[in-house]
């Protein structure tokens, strides 16, 4: 199974970008909002049992982290909210993030075109700032399109 370790969103800061959003034109490939998550690390094709061994490890009396979603972006094929957060790459690299590429945290609002950028939607979603708010639980998620929440992990209140 494909799994990953992930924040999610509350649901009012969820709101806050499904209103931002407004009507979605079809011509990109839109997430579903019941699965919009921040990575914290990758893992691929994985045994859950291993990697919830492993998290319980890395993630045991980690605190809490204050996060905002702010601005938007694109990487290949991707159009993203930005994610802001002190100490929130610390806790990525805590929950396996690797060194062979930077750490971006975003959420993914929907695939596109690699080689044509929504560039209306950057510049619509570039003022974008959700409130802040405490992420207090890491998520082992798995399986394809819709994601499902396999374990969690309570982060401790700074």
């Amino acid at each position: 199974m494909r799994l990953f370790s992930a924040l999610r969103p509350p649901a009012d800061v969820a709101a806050e970008i499904a209103g931002a959003l407004g009507s979605r034109d079809r011509l990109l490939r839109w997430s579903d909002p019941a699965g919009w998550h921040i990575t914290l690390a990758f893992y691929g094709e994985a045994d859950p049992g291993e990697y919830g061994a492993f998290l319980d490890r890395a993630l045991d009396g980690r605190k809490s982290v204050d996060v905002r979603l702010s601005g938007s972006g694109t990487f290949p094929g991707v159009l993203w909210l930005g994610v802001a957060g002190e100490d929130l790459a610390d806790l990525a690299a805590a929950a396996g993030a690797g060194d062979e590429r930077p750490y971006r945290p975003h959420l993914t609002l929907a695939r596109c075109s690699r080689t044509q950028p929504p560039t209306e939607w950057t510049e619509w979603l570039a003022g974008f700032r959700s409130r802040v708010w405490t992420a207090d639980r890491v998520e082992l998620m798995g399986g394809g399109s819709p994601y499902r929440t396999l374990r969690t992990w309570p982060l401790r209140r700074g």
